[in-house]
């Protein structure tokens, strides 16, 4: 029976990832990545194939329309060889017919075109929306640790720059290379047909096209990929700044931060450059290349047509065939600056698709019912990275219903004890127990949903108060979400704003105050009724008067429950059932309030500090 987590991500969009196998997904548990040209564009076709019906419609249009544009120069031939063979009388009857054929030609090839163009554009937009969607996903299901390894501003550039790059390539270059394949066959076989000698003349110039295009893709394909590189570090930076602007104000440090910017700013604009450049000079050498092959034919076709081996006729369509033979190349140099830009983006994208996961729960793994809050850290050791361990054989015991505060310096390692309860990192050595079993026996969805969370950075979302305090229990009534700010003690100042319980709030809650976002925060925590609860300096924005009636509030909701409080201000802890110090990350003192007062030991000396000026 799926879990609703699994629902929901099955749920995400009817584009999932395919099952990539050597192409780049992962395979018996190795995540190979794709840092070639070519593995990058399999990994596409897998998104683009799901869109067959209309990529079989758009074949169709590609292949009508490649056969009118190979009969449009055999058509020129035809009528140039009407008035060239008619010895002073045109048949008009037959050049006009020709010539109505040929517009006719002309018009379909038009509209086919369109179509074309219509039809790409939109299997681009929806084979890059569930991509995007794919991505998007894919970051809700990874871990923390990922994301304190990457700004958020790279990870928006990933979701929207480089997407839009792999939608432009994609709209702009897979009908135009499919027909040019097509015409470029075509062609060579009409110009086979019409004259052989013609053909190895015009062929002269192919190695010089060929060597061309790969000297230059060498070295546009690493500036793309640098591009797109720089792209997102200026987001990031754009991104940091404008959410730290009130800090760079206080501080008057607008004039470093904007010559940061326009550091990492010039950055980008040298790798542009150079890729632009590189990318440029593609067009006009490919034109030089081309006049000296249309040279050639007009020297080698006259010679032949001087000795009746060719007629004028053949020469026109001929020239006209070489022109179709040599624009897929030229069409190749037009479209790889987009393809190149395109194929550098999907390479970030598939970065990301191929990050491993959180861990997916145990075979077995059991939902977590009604739990007791029965908590045991059994000799728990913890490293975020190898050799640099953070946490030390710390042991300890949370009865149901008791409340445990932790207090220590700053980097102690009180937070990453939070952090393994919830489980979003896994310890390292030891093993932490609820309620008699290990937590990784639990399914992940099911142990998360018996937390309620207050952390001191407070996260609200855009959209209306009510929503925000809904947010972990959707289906609540607006009597339960009035009950619960009330208990929060912030009802009196959510219903001073416009709108009251439907006022909304812009960003993180930007227009309300800090100590209102985080009695919102409270409120959240307090309607959806957790059987343990976390308070991370749940206090630590909101003013002394505030204060006492939270702790009220608090002390009310913890009776029932098992409660984890970080604290700094000790007078918030001084009714908790035990108390751990932690130091470097060991536990090095544990009890009550009043037993470690009496110990002189290290919680001594923080409540003599934090309260000698009394």
């Amino acid at each position: 029976m799926p879990s609703e987590n699994d629902r929901n991500k099955a749920d995400t969009s009817r584009y999932q990832p395919p099952a990539f196998g050597r192409l780049g997904k992962r395979v018996n548990g190795t995540v190979p990545k794709p840092k070639s040209f070519k593995g990058t564009l399999q990994r596409l076709w897998l998104y683009l194939k799901q869109e067959q019906g209309q990529l079989l419609v758009l074949v169709i249009f590609i292949l009508i329309d490649a056969a009118l544009m190979l009969a449009g120069p055999y058509l020129i031939g035809l009528a140039v060889d009407t008035i060239s063979a008619a010895g002073g009388q045109i048949d008009f009857d037959r050049l006009g017919l020709l010539l109505c054929v040929l517009l006719l030609t002309y018009v379909t090839d038009g509209v086919l075109s369109f179509g074309q163009s219509w039809l790409m554009a939109g299997v681009a937009q929806r084979a890059v929306g569930g991509l995007r969607t794919t991505l998007f996903g894919k970051l809700q299901q990874l871990p923390i640790a990922f994301f304190d390894g990457h700004t958020h501003g790279e990870l928006m550039s990933r979701l929207s720059n480089d997407l839009d790059n792999v939608s432009s390539a994609i709209s702009q270059s897979l009908v135009q290379f499919i027909s040019g394949v097509i015409v470029l066959s075509g062609s060579l076989l009409m110009m086979l047909v019409l004259s052989p000698l013609l053909t190895l003349a015009s062929l002269v110039t192919v190695p010089l096209v060929l060597l061309l295009t790969k000297t230059i893709s060498r070295k546009t394909g690493k500036l793309f990929k640098e591009q797109q590189t720089q792209l997102g570090h200026l987001n990031a930076k754009a991104e940091e700044s404008i959410s730290g602007i009130p800090v760079i104000k206080a501080f008057n440090h607008e004039a470093k931060v904007i010559a940061e910017f326009r550091q990492v700013n010039q950055a980008l604009c040298t790798v542009g450059v150079k890729a632009q450049i590189w990318s440029g000079f593609l067009m006009p050498i490919m034109n030089v290349i081309n006049n000296i092959g249309f040279t050639v034919i007009a020297i080698v076709g006259g010679i032949l047509a001087i000795r009746d081996v060719v007629t004028v006729g053949v020469i026109a369509s001929f020239l006209g065939y070489s022109r179709q033979f040599v624009r897929p190349l030229n069409d190749l140099a037009n479209i790889f600056n987009t393809l190149q830009s395109g194929v550098a983006g999907a390479e970030r994208v598939f970065e990301i698709l191929d990050e491993q996961e959180e861990p997916v729960d145990r075979p077995g793994a059991k939902r977590l019912e009604n739990p007791a809050g029965h908590v045991q850290f059994d000799n728990v050791s913890f490293a975020y990275r190898p050799g640099a361990p953070i946490l030390k054989n710390v042991n300890f015991t949370a009865e149901p219903g008791s409340t445990v505060a932790f207090v220590g310096p700053t980097g102690a390692g009180k937070t990453t004890v939070i952090n393994l309860l919830t489980r979003f990192y896994d310890v390292t050595g030891g093993r932490i127990l609820l309620d008699g079993s290990d937590l990784r026996e639990y399914t992940r969805d099911s142990l998360r949903r018996c937390f309620g969370i207050v952390l001191q950075d407070t996260y609200l979302f855009t959209g209306t108060v009510r929503d925000n305090i809904k947010y972990g229990k959707p289906d609540a009534t607006d009597e339960q979400v009035k009950a619960a700010a009330v208990r929060a003690h912030a009802d009196s100042f959510i219903r001073r704003l416009p709108g009251q319980y439907d006022a909304l709030l812009t960003e993180n809650g930007e227009n309300i105050s800090q100590g209102q976002k985080q009695l919102l925060a409270i409120a959240r925590a307090i309607l959806v009724g957790p059987s343990i609860l976390i308070l991370d300096e749940a206090t630590s924005s909101i003013d002394s008067r505030t204060e006492l009636q939270i702790q009220d509030a608090l002390f009310d909701i913890r009776k029932d429950r098992t409660t984890f409080i970080i604290a700094h201000r000790l007078n918030t802890i001084r009714e908790a059932d035990m108390i751990l110090v932690i130091d470097h990350g060991e536990v090095v003192e544990a009890g009550r309030h009043e037993a470690l007062l009496a110990s002189q030991g290290s919680y001594y000396r923080m409540f003599n500090n934090q309260f000698k000026s009394l």
